[in-house]
């Protein structure tokens, strides 16, 4: 799908960048403001989705005229990247794996059932067919350590690292080397304070989510740097926009209640960690995706 924006040209090539994630609306919830703010300025956004979110929690009502979960939530991932002007959306093709301990983690189809050789394989396959310049995905606990986050950020790092190796899978294409790799980390300067304030709101911060599966205090104790934090409040209302096609996840609330207020007190930011090229200890926090390479 084209954003109809005016397309911005490095040399013979246009800025790209690909996220990889694991479910339907980890692109809104998650990092749909670098996305808008990217696809607005007019350069070519993508997502790879490992998932098709079939584990996810749907009420009878949103399933109305859908055949099954994963119909009615890739179309709401359609919806949301209208809103975010993002190119295309390509599926990896595995079936959600559910949260820690479910049912769903035994399914023969659900991603962390596959290998991770194979799995690197098929984004390995999406790099050298889009060519991006920046790769983006999950922190190494998966932002909140859902199974399918993890190994999917897992099989992105080794793609990356394995993507101009023409004996990686070279049934994938050409080999291809993207310029940087960053990983979306949630502040924990936030979760503390979410942990803090929730229970004056009578709210469990270790049972934190839709499903209150969510353990806020663990965490908040895991610390990752942040390299580049971006200000996307220029999207804000495109993100948001974005988040309520997820309406059978509670996307219509993302700036209601408590979240939306300790969002709107403490600024609308994404913050990323660098993962490649290696950052040194005088490495300065920056405030966009290309500085620096």
């Amino acid at each position: 799908m084209s954003n109809g924006q005016t397309i911005i040209i490095r040399g013979n090539m246009t800025k790209t960048i690909l996220a990889v994630l694991a479910h339907p609306d980890d692109e809104s919830f998650g990092l749909g403001g670098t996305l808008a703010l990217y696809a607005r300025r007019g350069y070519d956004t993508y997502l790879a989705c490992a998932t098709r979110g079939e584990a996810g929690t749907v009420d009878e009502e949103s399933l109305r005229g859908f055949k099954d979960t994963a119909s009615l939530r890739s179309a709401e991932l359609d919806c949301a990247a209208s809103h975010l002007g993002l190119k295309d959306v390509i599926y990896l093709g595995y079936r959600d794996s559910g949260m820690p301990g479910s049912d769903d983690n035994k399914h023969p189809e659900a991603q962390i059932n596959h290998p991770l050789d194979e799995v690197a394989g098929r984004v390995v396959k999406v790099i050298r067919e889009l060519k991006p310049d920046v790769v983006l995905t999950f922190d190494p606990i998966g932002g909140y350590k859902h199974p399918d986050h993890i190994h999917i950020h897992k099989a992105t790092v080794l793609a990356f690292e394995k993507a101009n190796d023409a004996s990686f899978h070279p049934e994938a294409g050409a080999p291809f080397q993207p310029r940087v790799l960053y990983f979306q980390v949630f502040p924990r300067w936030f979760l503390k304070v979410m942990t803090r304030v929730m229970p004056i709101f009578g709210k469990d911060p270790a049972k934190w989510g839709r499903n209150g599966d969510i353990n806020l205090k663990e965490l908040a104790d895991v610390d990752f740097p942040v390299h580049v934090r971006l200000d996307i409040r220029s999207v804000a209302e495109i993100k948001q926009e974005a988040g309520a096609c997820h309406s059978s996840q509670g996307g219509g609330q993302m700036r209601r209640g408590l979240m939306g207020f300790v969002t709107r007190v403490f600024g609308e930011h994404e913050d990323y960690m660098r993962a490649w090229p290696p950052v040194d200890g005088n490495f300065k926090r920056l405030g966009d995706l290309f500085d620096g390479i």
